[in-house]
């Protein structure tokens, strides 16, 4: 894909967002040090999704051809790896598993209002589909304002361009910015890991989409329940799949508007991709979701002050040191830049460190594509099952109610909001002192704590990070 593209159509209707980090290797020559999935730290090269920040490796992994360990279970009707691929020919989407009835109330959420109509979702009343929308509007016009009025400072930090850290040296260098994407820095109110061990925090990324219901026909049928960070164009096109989600117990969230990199836009564009996503979801849902995914992995202080200003905190994916994330790469299937084999072996090795460490942990993983869906269903989640792996949303994860992960149903008691400082961890959690064995640093940037995440090798935010590939 060309550097710079935010998305094309593929012949499916859904938008191919983003650049994928494979391709950027080769077109990166400054891509000298990579960020990759966990792969990396067993020995083989691997890559990242082309919706997260890691960087592109070697294709030996991400295009491999067989596994480098032996398949112990699979779903009976799974579709054969080798058909798992860019080329395969769509199978037909199934219906999904129910349909919720205007009116209802969600008997997963104490004191859930009632369920809109979603035949009211007029795609005109809304900015067009996947595009950053524009700032003038009334409703933007009156979100800055909120947020100029929430009390948080929002940094006066340079908006990057499109091209990764090479092509922003002086950003990627600057560790007071604490850019998620260049150096893995997160802040006190990040979730990067679920606190208990062996917990994880099931999450999928884009959708809705067509291939939606199979996922959630799986989860129903094996009383799973995930988070699901969503995009709010998704959300106009799929009202009553999100619908769906939400009363079947699921934790949504937000995922933008668009699918931007965030820390290009300036700061009226991100209020703009948050604000109209939070609408989309409350119109459809009835409640307003308090936590947030960048795309792409793409946060640093000024997109992360935003964000908790208006209500939404940071979630992103588990991250072993400087080089490897908990990313399946499931995503640039689609795109033929990774091999369905390829991304099960970066499973396996999610398994190993998951294993190893200390907490739970959190995967990047999407629902938008057919191919990652059914490596969900016919691969990842049966494997999951096999495993001692406690499966739940990111907001159960934390050991918090599912209540807690809406604007309109928590009490604050247990899960107050990011911006009043006052942010309730449970031990080991992510931005508690257990979680990090150090103390927070603030600085000139933001009133939030730094710290530096990794739960087995603590990694030096320096200049060299500078050079990590991202995006293509």
């Amino acid at each position: 894909m060309l550097a710079g593209a935010i998305f094309a159509l593929s012949l499916t209707g859904l938008p191919v967002y983003g650049q994928s980090s494979s391709a950027s290797s080769s077109s990166s020559p400054a891509s000298s040090v990579a960020v990759t999935s966990v792969a990396a730290s067993s020995g083989a090269s691997a890559v990242s999704s082309g919706a997260t920040s890691s960087a592109a490796v070697s294709s030996s992994n991400t295009e491999a051809t067989a596994l480098t360990f032996s398949l112990t279970v699979t779903n009976p009707t799974a579709v054969p790896l080798a058909s798992i691929t860019a080329n395969e020919t769509s199978l037909p989407t199934i219906p999904l598993p129910s349909t919720a009835t205007p009116g209802a109330t969600n008997t997963f959420i104490s004191g859930a209002p009632a369920l809109p109509n979603p035949t009211s979702i007029v795609s005109s009343n809304y900015p067009t589909m996947d595009k950053v929308p524009p700032t003038d509007s009334d409703e933007v016009q009156q979100w800055i304002a909120e947020v100029a009025a929430s009390g948080i400072t929002i940094p006066n930090i340079t908006q990057t361009v499109l091209g990764g850290c090479p092509a922003n040296a002086e950003a990627a260098a600057d560790t007071s910015r604490c850019w998620w994407s260049c150096t893995g820095c997160v802040r006190d109110t990040d979730v990067q890991e679920c606190p208990t061990k062996l917990t994880w925090g099931l999450t999928y990324d884009d959708g809705p989409s067509f291939y939606t219901p199979n996922l959630l026909t799986y989860l129903t049928a094996n009383e799973l329940h995930a988070t699901f960070f969503c995009v709010g164009s998704r959300g106009v096109q799929f009202p009553a799949t999100l619908q769906e989600e939400f009363m079947a117990g699921h934790q949504v969230a937000v995922h933008t508007w668009s699918h931007p990199y965030l820390t290009t836009l300036t700061n009226e564009q991100i209020i703009a991709e948050l604000g109209w996503t939070k609408k989309i979801m409350k119109d459809v849902t009835g409640v307003t979701p308090n936590m947030m995914r960048p795309p792409y992995g793409d946060i640093d202080d000024r997109v992360r002050n935003i964000s908790i200003a208006m209500g939404l905190t940071p979630v992103m994916w588990t991250r072993m040191n400087a080089t490897a994330t908990f990313d399946t790469d499931d995503f640039d299937v689609h795109g033929g830049l990774a091999s369905s084999y390829g991304v099960l072996n970066n499973w396996e090795n999610i398994i190993t460190h998951a294993n190893e460490i200390d907490t739970g942990f959190i995967v990047l993983e999407h629902d938008l594509f057919e191919e990652t869906v059914q490596l969900a269903t016919g691969y990842i989640l049966p494997s999951a099952m096999n495993q001692s792996f406690d499966i739940k949303p990111v907001i159960s994860c934390l050991n918090k109610p599912m209540s807690d992960a809406y604007i309109e149903t928590n009490d604050n008691s247990t899960n107050p909001p990011a911006a009043s400082g006052a942010v309730t961890l449970s031990s080991g959690a992510p931005g508690s002192a257990s979680a990090t064995g150090a103390a927070s640093n603030s600085n000139s940037n933001s009133g939030v704590g730094l710290k530096v995440s990794g739960t087995s090798t603590a990694f030096t935010l320096s200049g060299i990070f500078a050079l990590v590939a991202l995006f293509l």
